[in-house]
């Protein structure tokens, strides 16, 4: 199963970027064969609709999953709409992320954790 983890870096060792949309990369993980792949966030310096953009590339990179610090309404509808569970709340580095979200420790949300409409 694939994992689009929101990503200041290119390894397990980079740090979860709190913010989904405006991530800087993706870190692709296979929980399958433990490969991981970064893919650049096109829709980093987007002006606008960098949640549904960013969404796009994690669903077409067939991640299943996904964590982050955060997310907002635009992004998670997206998401949910392709059938990914959502995982926010994710601090430290990447590794330690997956690791959290393997031992049940991360928070899977129903909705969006920031901007309109979003509970904490």
């Amino acid at each position: 199963m694939k994992i689009a983890i929101s990503s200041t870096g290119n390894d397990l060792l980079s740090q979860v970027d709190p913010r989904f949309g405006r991530c800087q990369k993706f870190l692709i993980f296979d929980s399958e064969t433990l490969g991981f792949e970064a893919v650049p966030n096109e829709a980093v310096n987007a002006a606008g609709g960098a949640g549904i953009k960013a969404a796009q590339l994690a669903v077409d990179n067939g991640a299943k999953v996904v964590i982050t610090g955060s997310i907002g309404p635009n992004a998670f509808n997206v998401l949910s709409g392709a059938g990914v569970q959502v995982f926010a709340g994710a601090t430290r580095n990447i590794q330690s992320a997956i690791d959290d979200y393997k031992a049940g420790k991360l928070q899977k949300v129903n909705q969006a954790t920031n901007g309109p409409g979003a509970r904490g």
